[in-house]
């Protein structure tokens, strides 16, 4: 970090600022990776600066760890508060006495992070432009990024109208985990996978985000949005980028965001019959949701990537609430060899293909999935894995929450792993279709795999969750399935 910052955190009461931001704030501090901040609070809640410092430390206390009084002292320091209500001129105040503690203020920047509901976002816009606080600012924005093409459009417009593009960071907290830039790693520096990463020798791609978490006290936010706008344009379609985006001619931000562009602008339109919609039994006529709601909690898609690496290579998505596990998955399905010369009885074939399998949880896994000789006479196969953990290599004590990494790269303004306004007008251009004509939602039941017609959507292959999979531990072998 080569210049001291005032991070603006609007929404600093609420639940996303309490579980993660905050906290997040505290370890970098801590980690001497932000030494030169001041973080300023605001929120609709009247709370007095000391109320606000009891809350936050609280809530490092509760998702950080124990906060003793002499590592709280040195961040509390650095921590205050302004209600909205006392408008944009005490924010601007406030600003500038942080900034006159940092130093010369020419050189410090401002980051506002808008943890906000995304009506809420444009006000939040405005108030900093009649606050003057834009120059040598950066603004993080939570999705969704609009609900529609025309929407997104819209919304892009009225940002710019107030930052320039390379001020705004569209956060998506997906890209900032450690194994989602491993992928990045894996592809392009090993001899090994570059070569085959293609339709040659890929059959087919899942990405695969299940959640075992229902909706209860954010009906009212999916209500507008649902699993699609929710999940699939922000995270999932982000994560399909960079396992299908071309090599770029660097790791610089806009060489990786043209690519994943690409990548956008090569897919087929989302077709409604490519689609199942799917809305877990129990979720009507709760709060405000109405009894013939049509919003779908449950999403499983297939994608068509019309470019020559990947024509012809099915890519499977599925996300949904109140499903049987909870897991970030990325499985990659070769195909299958020639098989004619193995014996009756041999298992050969018998488990599925060869897979390479990414574990997107904050320590990311990988693991690779192969045939092999059974030990004993005769030539019998079975299923074997070769894993990796980071948990087991000397840096895992190092890897940062995704929140984390991505507040520390907006304050350095590295777009490398956030989303550009062209990016998320393809996507949506390529769901018009969908969101003109939705599929029907079909009901499922809590605890299953979402409904049935999804097995029928993916035929011939079949989904890999749920699977025998068993991350190996320290002196354990494991089969994977």
């Amino acid at each position: 970090m080569d210049h001291p910052n005032v991070v603006v955190l609007f929404g600093a009461t609420g639940d996303l600022a309490r579980r993660k931001l905050l906290p997040g704030l505290l370890r970098l501090f801590e980690a001497r990776l932000i030494p030169d901040v001041r973080v300023i609070g605001t929120s609709l809640e009247e709370l007095s600066p000391a109320e606000f410092d009891t809350f936050a430390r609280e809530a490092c206390a509760e998702f950080h760890g124990a906060v003793d009084d002499t590592r709280w002292s040195a961040f509390s320091e650095r921590l205050h508060y302004v209600a909205t209500s006392q408008g944009p001129q005490a924010l601007a105040e406030l600003v500038e006495r942080c900034e006159a503690e940092l130093g010369e203020p020419a050189d410090v920047r401002r980051l506002h992070y808008l943890s906000v509901p995304p009506k809420a976002a444009l006000d939040v816009i405005h108030q900093l432009d009649e606050a003057g606080l834009v120059e040598r600012s950066r603004v993080v924005m939570e999705k969704p990024f609009g609900t529609d093409l025309a929407s997104a459009k819209s919304l892009n417009r009225k940002v710019h109208e107030v930052f320039a593009e390379d001020q705004v960071f569209r956060i998506d907290h997906f890209l900032g985990k450690e194994a989602a830039q491993n992928i990045l790693a894996f592809r392009f520096a090993n001899g090994l996978f570059e070569p085959i990463w293609n339709r040659n020798f890929i059959d087919h791609v899942q990405i695969d985000v299940p959640e075992t978490l229902g909706l209860e006290g954010r009906t009212a936010f999916y209500e507008s949005t649902g699993a699609y706008r929710d999940m699939v344009v922000t995270h999932l379609m982000q994560v399909l980028a960079f396992m299908a985006m071309e090599p770029p001619t660097s790791l610089d931000p806009d060489p990786i965001s043209d690519e994943k562009l690409k990548v956008f602008r090569s897919m087929r339109p989302i077709e409604p019959h490519n689609v199942v919609r799917g809305q877990y039994s129990g979720y009507r006529g709760k709060e405000v949701v109405a009894d013939d709601s049509d919003t779908e909690t449950f999403v499983a898609l297939k994608v068509e990537i019309d470019n020559w690496r990947w024509a012809g290579v099915p890519f499977f998505l599925r996300t949904g609430k109140k499903l049987a596990e909870g897991a970030r998955i990325i499985s990659i399905a070769f195909k299958e060899p020639p098989l004619s010369m193995f014996p009756a009885g041999s298992n050969v074939g018998t488990q599925g293909p060869d897979h390479l399998t990414f574990d997107l949880a904050d320590q990311s896994k990988m693991s690779l999935s192969f045939y092999g000789k059974r030990p004993g006479p005769g030539m019998k196969l079975e299923k074997l894995s070769m894993q990796f953990a980071t948990a087991d290599t000397h840096g895992s004590g190092s890897v940062l929450e995704a929140y984390e990494r991505l507040i520390h790269d907006a304050m350095r303004g590295d777009h490398t792993l956030f989303t550009t306004a062209d990016g998320i007008e393809a996507l949506w251009e390529k769901s018009e279709e969908l969101i003109r004509n939705p599929s029907p939602v079909r009901s499922y039941s809590p605890g299953s795999w979402g409904p049935n017609a999804i097995h029928q959507m993916i035929a011939p292959h079949a989904w890999r969750l749920p699977f025998e999979r068993t991350w190996r531990d320290t002196n354990t072998t494991v089969v994977e399935k």
